[in-house]
């Protein structure tokens, strides 16, 4: 009875196998397209300060650049705002919902 019995540890199994559903996959699918969404606005809202700043400095030629620059900046972002706007009503909404 002088012998000890070694420990053997088993393979490490994951505890669940990954995620390949339709749903994982639409997770990281409307992740993709929320931030390519964000990066958008943000790039025409950078380009619409810029028309501003140019218009300022004198650099502009014409003016008509610049209100497009800017009407485009502005109504992305009015657009994003109402997309938040959706997302959250629709949250809002499976909070309410009876289980």
């Amino acid at each position: 009875m002088n012998t000890i019995n070694t420990f053997t540890p088993l393979s490490q199994s994951p505890i669940r196998p990954a995620d390949t559903s339709d749903v994982s996959q639409a997770k990281s699918g409307f992740g993709d397209i929320l931030s390519s969404t964000l990066e958008s606005v943000n790039n025409s809202q950078i380009t619409g300060d810029m028309a501003i700043e140019k218009l300022q400095t004198g650099e502009a030629k014409h003016l008509h650049e610049v209100m497009i620059a800017v009407e485009e900046a502005d109504i992305s972002l009015r657009m994003l705002v109402q997309m938040r706007n959706k997302a959250l009503t629709a949250y809002e909404e499976i909070m309410r919902m009876q289980i």
